[in-house]
C-alpha cells in the first residue's frame, strides 16, 4: 500500500464513502484453490500465508484458528505479543477485535426480538424520548436497518471535532470516536435525510445508535445481554468488554502501527482504544482465537440452547441483497466468491486487525487475529475457499497453485 492510498483510506472512512475498506485476498483461480487444498497439508498452507507476514514485519504476531468439517479444531500461532517482550502468541492471547463486537450486539438484539421485547421494525421514532427532535427520515429508521448497515447513515459523523481527532490519530494512533461514544448523534439525526437508493454502508454511527436503541428498549445494554446470554453460556472465558478483568490481560497482544496510522512508523506500539458509552456495542470487545472459534462452531453446529441457536441462525441470513457486492445479515456480511458463499466479519481498531468467517455449506470456519492494523486479510477467505474446493472436487493435478 503506497503512502497516498494509506492517507486516503482514513479520509474515505471518515466521509463514509467506502462501503468496505478491508480486502479479502483469494487465490487467482478456483483451480489454484483446489490444487492447494488437495496437495498441500493444511498446516503448511497456513504457514506459507501467515509466517511471511511476521517475517517481513507486516505484523509482530498472528494467530489462526481453524474449524474443519469433521469438527477438528486447530490453532496456528506466529510471532509475539509485542516487539519488546517477545512473548509468543497463543490461542488464548487476548486481542482487541474491534467491529467483531457488532456481531455480539446484533445477536443480543436478536435474542430480545425472539422474546418479543423488541421488534426488528421498531423505529427510532418509537424509542426516542422526544421523537419530534428527530427528522422525519430519522424517525423511520428501524432496528433491522441499523443492524444491517442499511439505514442510510454514513460511517460516522463528519465534524470539525472529528477532523481534529482524525488528524491526531494519523500522527499518534489515539482514538477519535469520542463523539459517538458520548451519544452526540442526536444533533445529527435532527437534520438527517436518507439517501437513495438503499445500499449497505458500513456504519459505526449506526451501531452506536443501535447500542442506544437496545438499551432504551430493553433497559439493559447490549454488552450486558451479550455477556450473560452469549459469552457466558458458550464458555468464552477470554472474551469480554473490560480487558483488564480477563485472564491473561498482562500477556495480551499489544497493538502496533501497520497500514495505519499513516504517520506512525510500522511496528511501533499504539494506544489501546477504550470506550465507555455508546461505542461499546460497536467496537469494545476483546477476545482470543480459541474463544472466537468456539463462537463460530456454535453458529455452525449448535450451542445447545434453542434461543441462542435461533438468534445465530437468523443473524447470518442475508436481509439485504446487493448484487456484485456483499449482502448484509445482522452485522454479518455475505460474500459470494468462485461459486461459494462466505459469511464473515472484520474488525479494525487501534493497532489490531481481525477476521472471522464461515462456510455454512461445508461447516468450516476460521479466525485470524493480528496485532497490527493491516487492511488486507491474506488468510481467511482464501482458506475457506480452498477447503470448499477440496470438499467438492477431485484432485487431478500437482501443479503448484498461484496466489494473489
Amino acid at each position: 500500500m503506497n503512502k497516498l492510498t494509506s492517507l486516503l483510506l482514513p479520509i474515505c472512512l471518515l466521509a463514509g464513502g467506502c462501503a468496505s475498506l478491508s480486502r479479502n485476498s483469494v487465490d487467482i483461480t478456483p483451480q489454484a484453490s483446489l490444487l492447494a487444498s488437495c496437495h498441500i497439508p493444511i498446516g503448511q498452507q497456513i504457514d506459507a500465508l501467515a509466517q511471511p507476514l511476521v517475517d517481513r514485519g507486516r505484523t509482530p504476531g498472528m494467530v489462526v484458528a481453524l474449524l474443519q468439517a469433521d469438527g477438528q479444531r486447530q490453532i496456528f500461532s506466529y510471532g509475539f505479543t509485542d516487539s519488546d517482550r517477545r512473548i509468543p502468541v497463543t490461542g488464548d492471547t487476548l486481542f482487541a477485535v474491534g467491529s467483531i463486537t457488532k456481531g455480539f450486539t446484533a445477536e443480543s438484539a436478536a435474542l430480545l426480538v425472539d422474546e418479543g421485547k423488541l421488534r426488528w421494525n421498531t423505529t427510532l421514532g418509537e424509542l426516542a424520548d422526544n421523537p419530534q427532535a428527530l427528522s422525519a427520515d430519522a424517525r423511520q429508521i428501524t432496528l433491522e436497518q441499523l443492524a444491517t448497515h442499511t439505514a442510510g447513515l454514513p460511517r460516522q459523523i463528519t465534524s470539525l471535532h472529528m477532523l481534529r481527532g482524525l488528524t491526531t490519530y494519523l500522527f499518534t494512533g489515539a482514538p477519535f470516536y469520542d463523539e459517538l461514544d458520548r451519544g452526540d448523534f442526536r444533533d445529527y439525526l435532527r437534520d438527517f435525510q436518507r439517501p437513495t437508493p438503499r445500499r449497505v454502508v458500513y456504519s459505526n454511527l449506526g451501531y452506536s445508535i443501535l447500542d442506544y436503541a437496545i438499551a432504551t428498549g430493553a433497559q439493559a445494554s447490549p454488552q450486558q445481554i451479550a455477556t450473560q446470554r452469549i459469552i457466558a453460556p458458550l464458555g468464552m472465558h477470554h472474551t469480554g468488554y473490560q480487558p483488564s478483568a480477563l485472564p491473561g490481560y498482562m500477556l495480551r497482544a499489544r497493538g502496533h502501527a501497520g497500514d495505519q496510522p499513516t504517520f506512525v512508523r510500522r511496528g511501533e506500539t499504539v494506544p489501546d482504544w477504550q470506550f465507555s458509552g455508546y461505542m461499546v456495542g460497536a467496537a469494545s470487545l476483546w477476545s482470543s482465537a480459541s474463544d472466537l472459534l468456539r463462537y463460530l462452531d456454535a453458529h455452525l453446529n449448535g450451542s445447545g440452547r434453542n434461543d441462542l441457536d435461533r438468534a445465530f441462525a437468523g443473524a447470518i441470513i442475508p436481509r439485504f441483497r446487493a448484487p456484485e457486492r456483499d449482502s448484509a445479515g445482522l452485522a454479518w456480511l455475505v460474500n459470494e466468491v468462485n461459486g461459494q458463499k462466505i459469511v464473515y466479519q472484520s474488525g479494525f481498531i487501534g493497532g489490531y486487525a481481525s477476521y472471522i468467517g464461515m462456510d455454512v455449506k461445508h461447516k468450516t470456519a476460521i479466525v485470524v487475529l493480528q496485532n497490527s492494523f493491516n487492511w488486507d486479510n491474506a488468510v481467511g477467505h482464501r482458506m475457506l475457499l480452498r477447503l470448499a474446493a477440496a470438499s467438492e472436487h477431485r484432485c487431478e493435478s500437482t501443479t503448484p497453485p498461484a496466489t494473489r
